[in-house]
């Protein structure tokens, strides 16, 4: 009962970890990804859909990113949709395909991307502790419906913990991961 909980507190905290790096995937540094776009919708053949669902989004150098369309109609739809996005990046477009050059960031605008970064992991380790604290409500009440011995009870909590922990660490890896590549000149 006690690891069936563990196992979905853990699966939950997971997801918050995946959560937060699709977030900072599409932080804008100072080299080109793909992931960049992840966000940008298209308005085309009558309906929004996803960049990359009509196109092909590549690295041909460094700080560039080419898309070029499955269908050459849709080149201006998605030039708009780039320029309407919060990507702040000017499209180049040559009839064919779509370069977007990144441009050096500034060192106060690296500064702002961190403090962004900061405030998307804090809130992922409150979404961590928040799981904690369900799973140990959860671990109260079979105590006080006594379907768990007081032992298991102890062993259950310390081993929250230490999930807990150890997702928190995970966090504050990633960031300073994503940290040390927006900073990097």
């Amino acid at each position: 009962m006690i690891r069936e909980l563990l196992q979905e507190a853990e699966v939950r905290m997971v997801g918050a970890i995946k959560s937060l790096e699709s977030d900072l995937a599409t932080f804008r540094t100072g080299r080109a990804s793909p992931h960049l776009l992840d966000r940008v919708t298209v308005e085309a053949y009558g309906a929004e859909v996803n960049l990359r669902e009509v196109a092909l989004v590549s690295v041909p150098e460094p700080q560039q990113l080419a898309i070029r369309p499955y269908d050459t109609n849709i080149l201006s739809d998605i030039e708009r949709a780039i320029l309407k996005s919060d990507i702040g990046i000017t499209p180049s477009n040559d009839g064919k395909i779509i370069r977007l050059t990144m441009p050096r960031l500034t060192e106060e605008r690296r500064r702002d991307l961190t403090r962004q970064m900061g405030r998307r992991a804090e809130e992922a380790k409150v979404g961590v502790r928040n799981i904690r604290r369900d799973a140990l409500n959860d671990l109260r009440e079979f105590k006080n419906e006594s379907l768990v011995a007081e032992d298991d009870f102890y062993d259950g909590q310390e081993k929250l913990q230490q999930l807990t922990d150890k997702y928190i660490q995970e966090i504050d890896d990633i960031c300073d991961a994503k940290e040390a590549e927006i900073m990097e000149v």
